[in-house]
């Protein structure tokens, strides 16, 4: 069993960044001064070996002061009461223990990240491709940064530290091995190309990477990464390169037919029943249309230009769909693309008005009576597509087919319209319990039945939600499962949102510095991931809401594309340039935000501008506007950014409006 401390509350250990220590809650257990976690990390590097109290002492000084021994028992008195919150007085510790000359923490395999990191890598080498992905991605996501952060220069996390990193480079090249292995020589070949950037000293890093480029028909491309490792080895290392290296260049020159991947099970059951199914199914058959669909949802959650070729395909084929002048088919072919959605602006909005004039007419021509689920589909479909707009349709149509769906009792159609219902639910700030309730609706219902897509919809909702209030323990809990989620059923597109979340926790409980580099990390995984709506003017309205929230100036650049936040943020950013007057005229004809996920963060930028130019319509509309989001976090409902607590700025606003707060 797990080794727990009084409180019968089990510890976790995290060495892989800055050293922590977490309770079962995901909650932080303070571990106070620098020297405190430097013994704990000791402690750890020891696995559960007593580390005598004089090793303690020359580790931790190197000049050792008079009373060493003692200050050694104060922290180690301090880390039990930390970790053993609840251990009556005089009783024995259990987890961090007296023993002989010295010291010993009795954690067990399980509860270390690094420790669990080395089990899984270990385990990877018996396991199948596929599963070996699953695995290493889910322990590489538990790196925070360079293991024993804090300790690098100290020389006994050294040898521990290298040990670490080195075993980190491994798995990485494993995966990427693994990948190629299943087909997926082009993501192999997006980790290794930043990869070897980072570490040209790994041979076996550009040797996958070289056959990457190779297996995706970009052999030239693959030669000159053979020639660029030849030369940064040789004039930086000063070593010709291994004899794997040099034959695979020969190999690649020679199309060596053992470059070429081996059809796995998977690949090889696709090719042969997309031929069946090519044979079976007549070229002109309506069931083609349906099945096209299906695929187009699966291919969505791929990415990058899955997503985009999905959004392509799939109004070609309602087009297609309406030539045939068969409603019915029509309207399975717009309501079987139920892709969950998470971000409150669409991508394209000319394809998605397409979608929704097609659904429109669909129910229209559709007889009065029967066809309750497409109908309900087709709803939700509007309902999404709207989502971000002020279409008054939007909100009445997804209320339309929650309704339905919840009298057909039909559990998929039912994530549907709870997915249109929480596009739809940004008619006023402070709606995060709401939201809450949706997404554990949607995470229950899902885990009931199955659907996989759908439950992660639903944590993602919640770590929105339970961010907008502050509850960033419950929001770890649904983003870790949200990312087990995704590892386990290949949906990369989601530790885009979780990698977001990261950044928005450092900028609201960490450093303003941490945040940024956190930020410009998650901006960077944006790039290529086919989500214009989410991507475009992202990053620099998460760094102008980090300067508000840590009051700082205000950068004040002119060249950055601020995408469609460019109305709100000017002012400020005209402010910066101490251009008052002209700030002043904008703000007058600022409209209201949108009203979605980043409501409260743009009335919150604005009503900043409004109190630094005295503008008293603008302020008393962003109180009337923000009141109700008093208890929440400022824009943090997004799960992406935050302007701190709305609490604050209202106090700041009924200061400068001259009225009680």
């Amino acid at each position: 069993m797990p080794r727990k401390g009084w409180s019968g509350v089990r510890v976790l250990f995290g060495v892989l960044g800055p050293v922590m220590a977490w309770d079962d809650t995901g909650d932080a257990i303070a571990l106070k001064g620098p020297r405190h976690r430097a013994v704990l990390a000791r402690l750890i590097i020891a696995r559960r070996r007593v580390v005598p109290v004089t090793r303690l002492v020359d580790d931790l000084w190197p000049d050792p002061p008079a009373d060493a021994v003692g200050a050694v028992r104060t922290f180690v008195a301090a880390l039990r009461r930390a970790l053993e919150p609840r251990r009556p007085p005089r009783s024995p510790a259990r987890l961090l223990v007296t023993e002989g000359p010295g010291y010993a923490l009795r954690a067990e395999p399980d509860t270390v990240d690094a420790w669990r990191f080395e089990q899984a890598v270990a385990a990877a080498s018996t396991l199948p491709p596929g599963d070996v992905l699953a695995r290493l991605h889910q322990v590489l996501e538990c790196w925070r940064g360079p293991a024993y952060a804090e300790f690098a220069d100290q020389p006994w996390a050294r040898a521990e530290r290298s040990r670490l990193a080195e075993l980190r480079l491994h798995a990485v090249e494993r995966q990427a091995e693994a990948r190629l292995s299943l087909g997926l020589a082009a993501e192999a070949a997006a980790d290794l190309d930043a990869h070897v950037a980072e570490h040209p000293w790994r041979e076996d890093a550009w040797r996958l990477l070289a056959l990457a480029l190779y297996r995706t028909g970009r052999q030239g491309d693959a030669l000159a990464v053979l020639r660029r490792a030849r030369t940064l080895l040789v004039e930086q290392l000063g070593v010709d390169p291994g004899p794997r290296l040099r034959g695979l260049e020969a190999d690649i020159l020679a199309h060596a037919v053992h470059l070429d991947p081996e059809p796995g099970g998977a690949a090889r059951v696709w090719a042969q029943t997309a031929a069946a199914y090519d044979r079976a199914v007549p070229s002109g058959a309506r069931a083609r249309l349906e099945s096209t669909v299906g695929l187009l949802r699966n291919l969505a959650v791929t990415g990058g230009s899955g997503l985009q070729e999905a959004r392509r395909h799939r109004v070609a084929a309602i087009a297609a769909a309406e030539e045939l002048g068969d409603a019915e088919l029509t309207a399975r072919v717009i309501g079987a693309y139920d892709v969950p959605a998470i971000w409150t602006r669409v991508d394209d909005p000319e394809q998605a008005a397409q979608a929704v004039a097609a659904a429109e007419r669909t129910l229209t021509a559709l007889p009065p009576s029967g066809y309750e689920a497409a109908r309900a589909r087709l709803l939700a479909t509007i309902a999404q597509e709207t989502r971000g707009t002020r279409a008054a349709r939007g909100p009445q149509a997804a209320r339309q087919a929650e309704e339905i769906a919840r009298r057909l009792d039909d559990p998929a159609l039912l994530a549907f319209a709870l997915n249109a219902v929480f596009m739809q639910s940004f008619d006023r700030a402070g709606l995060a319990p709401r939201r809450d309730e949706i997404g554990a609706e949607l995470v229950a219902l899902s885990a009931r039945h199955g659907l996989v897509g759908s439950e992660v919809l639903g944590h993602l909702i919640r770590l929105q939600a339970c961010s907008a209030l502050a509850d960033f323990a419950a929001a770890d809990r649904h983003a870790t499962a949200a990312d087990c989620l995704a590892a386990r059923h290949e949906l990369p597109l989601v530790g885009v949102f979780t990698q977001w979340y990261a950044a928005l926790r450092l900028a609201e409980t960490g450093s303003a510095a941490e945040a940024e580099a956190a930020y410009r990390d998650a901006a960077a995984r944006l790039d290529g991931a086919g989500m214009p709506g989410l991507e475009h003017g992202l990053l620099p309205l998460a760094l102008l809401c980090l300067r508000v929230r840590h009051a700082l100036p205000v950068q004040a650049g002119e060249d950055t594309d601020w995408g469609p936040y460019e109305t709100w943020t000017r002012p400020l950013r005209l402010l910066a340039q101490d251009r008052r007057t002209e700030a002043a005229a904008v703000l007058r004809n600022v409209p209201d935000p949108p009203r979605d996920l980043l409501f409260e963060a743009l009335w919150c930028l604005t009503a900043r501008a409004a109190i630094t130019v005295g503008d008293r319509e603008t302020m008393e509309r962003a109180q009337a506007e923000l009141a109700p989001a008093a208890a929440e976090l400022g824009g943090a409902g997004s799960g992406l950014l935050t302007v701190g607590p709305v609490s604050k700025h209202l106090g700041d606003l009924a200061a400068a409006l001259g009225r009680p707060h």
